[in-house]
């Protein structure tokens, strides 16, 4: 008798759809993403410590096309090793948790501890990205047995409208960034109902100097006003060099008679702002980096730092401040990874100078101040991903338990 073999039936190839939801669900995607992320992190540890926190943030998590791919420093010289950005690879890291850790999961009992401990840690992912895109960042410097009570924001302008009385401010206007910056070709009018006019502000430019039409010619057919224009000054090479913009902008007065002062720069390389007369009050009208007052003042006790043998490179540098609040007094130390924190603001030990200062100099800190909605979730992430992980270790003793008690009866 002729035995017909049955060949087994083909397996039914998987769909383009399918196949890119395997790969982006897959263990070994998480696998290099999360190598990626941890050499990432060490070199930015390492650079930040030359360079600055804020400035190793910005290039390392930027979300910019330029920092898809990115080259590490070590020892201030370029690794020649491109490395994606962490911004984008904690994207993916998050695409591959909730496609895999939560959709491709095995459902039941069983793995509700894996189950939770993945919702831990995509919380924690989410909560990188509320305080990357909502939180506040500025800086704020102190020099020794000096005190501050105001921040600086690293990038936003704004324009400011003050009036003068006995000899200080009386009432601030401000003008955010976001109203300013898109107005290179056009002109915006801003209401300012409780003063006798109104500001029309346009051509604003990113970064310029005014220059006198005197000392040198526009070269470029600019408009000169009131003897001065804003010349272009050039492009910095690195995003994070942005912080040193200094933008301009072209301002008209509009009273309310309808009568126009004639037009005049406003440029943050100015020293002085523009002031402006009107029914016996006194204005200032200045663009300049946006100030931030702090609920508290600090004071600085005491600044420490220590260098790596035979180098200027600091290992480690410690502030001793004092916050001064409603009459009372605080001792607080600041360094490096122990920031302070305080009324939902967080001070981090970001920098510190005068890098030529000699033994006996007045030193002066630089803490980064950070106002973060999602400052604490990173401990809520981590409490979701241990109780997700005791529920996993109680399932698997209870179930090693049960187990080895079936078999002593089967014996």
């Amino acid at each position: 008798m002729e035995i017909t073999e049955t060949p087994p039936p083909n397996k039914a190839s998987r769909s383009l759809p399918g196949k890119i939801f395997d790969v982006l669900s897959g263990f070994g995607l998480a696998t290099i993403t999360l190598l990626l992320l941890a050499l990432l992190t060490w070199f930015a540890t390492l650079e930040q410590v030359e360079h600055g926190l804020y400035v190793t943030l910005n290039k390392y998590f930027a979300t910019d096309w330029k920092s898809i791919f990115i080259l590490p420093e070590l020892n201030g010289k370029m690794v020649p090793l491109p490395l994606p950005g962490g911004y984008w690879m904690c994207a993916v890291l998050l695409v591959n948790l909730i496609l895999g850790g939560v959709v491709r999961i095995r459902k039941g009992w069983k793995h509700v501890g894996n189950l939770i401990a993945h919702f831990g840690i995509i919380f924690m992912l989410i909560g990188a990205g509320v305080t990357y895109h909502f939180s506040e960042r500025g800086n704020m410097v102190i020099w020794q047995e000096g005190q501050n009570s105001v921040a600086e924001d690293y990038y936003e302008h704004v324009v400011e409208i003050t009036e003068i009385k006995d000899g200080g401010a009386a009432k601030i206007h401000v003008i955010r960034g976001k109203d300013l910056t898109d107005l290179e070709q056009d002109k915006r009018l801003f209401r300012l109902p409780e003063l006798p006019f109104d500001i029309e502000l346009g051509g604003y430019q990113a970064n310029v100097v005014p220059i006198s039409a005197g000392e040198r010619a526009p070269d470029r057919n600019q408009q000169v006003f009131d003897g001065y224009y804003l010349a272009e000054k050039p492009k910095l090479a690195k995003p994070e060099e942005a912080e040193n913009y200094t933008p301009g902008v072209l301002a008209n007065i509009v009273n309310r008679d309808g009568t126009k002062v004639p037009p005049f720069i406003l440029a943050a390389a100015s020293y002085k702002p523009f002031t402006y007369q009107r029914e016996g009050r006194i204005f200032t009208i200045d663009i300049h980096k946006r100030l931030w007052p702090m609920p508290f003042t600090l004071r600085l006790d005491e600044f420490t730092a220590d260098f790596h043998p035979g180098t200027m490179m600091a290992s480690k540098f410690i502030s001793k401040v004092t916050r001064l609040e409603n009459g009372g007094e605080a001792k607080v130390t600041i360094q490096m990874n122990e920031p302070m924190r305080y009324e939902g603001l967080t001070f981090f030990q970001a920098g510190y100078g005068p890098r030529d200062a000699k033994p006996g100099d007045k030193m002066y800190s630089s803490f980064e101040v950070v106002r973060n909605p999602a400052d604490q979730w990173p401990v809520y992430s981590l409490w979701i991903v241990a109780i997700g992980m005791a529920v996993t270790f109680v399932m698997k003793f209870v179930s090693f338990l049960s187990g080895g008690s079936r078999k002593k009866s089967h014996v």
